[in-house]
């Protein structure tokens, strides 16, 4: 066992969840295994809270969770907000329009609502799914849809458009913003402290672990936040060459029980 980890930080989709987002078996005993060691483990996502409640109820998770990639803090049970961080209002029409320079579908998150132009543009339908509730179609943002931002995403599987967006946000937004991947054909922009490097720090503090004494498993761009916050870091099998040189150790692919395999290989010390 790994005496020094008192906390697993994991991101959900890539990493705990397989490509059809269901856990498996493996993944729930090894989150079992950590709390009959005496290991706290705790969730953060792109997703919003209220997408990773289902995730959160079947592993019984009593720490606080991380929606928005940290944009917003809730209890274990949904039911309080700890802490939250809005999109910075006077940036929204320059991400919007920035966005939709680049070709980029955009979708808009507020702390109630998940706003998209078109239903049928790619990956809505398999959002829905994911995150559990359907979006509200609107014509266009107006400043009425845009009380309460918390993320914007830019949307596209045109590799080339959506690298030259992520330069691009991250030139022209600067250090208001965070913007990076959370997958390949999603561009998160969030409020520069709601990324996964300040999830750690809260965790740190709110849980009194010490940040070495925190591993943390992930398998995308936004994910290299928190490696560099944590003591132990681990890299999915199914992540980018650039996330795994990110990381201390790399486990299999989401596919193949990765997330499991590196609980009990780099956590607790059983190899499996």
């Amino acid at each position: 066992m790994n005496h020094d980890i008192k906390l697993v930080l994991s991101d959900i989709d890539g990493t705990l969840v397989t490509k059809a987002k269901s856990l498996t078996a493996a993944s729930i005993d090894a989150v079992a295994a950590l709390r009959q060691a005496g290991i706290a483990f705790a969730i953060t996502s792109g997703r919003p809270p209220r997408g990773m409640a289902a995730i959160s109820e079947t592993l019984q998770i009593n720490t606080p969770i991380a929606g928005f990639n940290g944009g917003v803090l809730t209890s274990p049970d949904l039911a309080n907000i700890i802490d939250s961080h809005r999109f910075p209002d006077d940036d929204i029409a320059t991400t919007l329009e920035l966005l939709a320079a680049h070709g980029l579908d955009i979708w808009v998150y507020t702390r109630q609502r998940w706003l998209v132009r078109d239903k049928s543009a790619p990956h809505v339908a398999h959002e829905a799914m994911t995150v559990g509730f359907e979006p509200d179609i609107i014509d266009d943002f107006t400043k009425d849809d845009l009380g309460q931002v918390i993320k914007i995403v830019g949307v596209s599987d045109d590799a080339p458009s959506m690298q030259q967006a992520v330069r691009a946000a991250q030139s022209t937004l600067g250090d208001h913003v965070s913007a990076s991947r959370s997958q390949p054909y999603y561009l998160d922009i969030t409020n520069a402290r709601a990324n996964k490097g300040a999830v750690v720090d809260f965790l740190a503090r709110h849980l009194n672990i010490p940040h070495t004494e925190i591993a943390t498993i992930g398998d995308s761009d936004n994910d290299m936040k928190m490696f560099a916050r944590s003591g132990l870091s681990i890299a999915m099998g199914n992540a980018s060459p650039t996330v795994q040189n990110a990381a201390r150790c790399v486990t299999a692919s989401n596919e193949h029980d990765g997330f499991a395999k590196a609980i009990h290989q780099f956590i607790l010390g059983a190899s499996r």
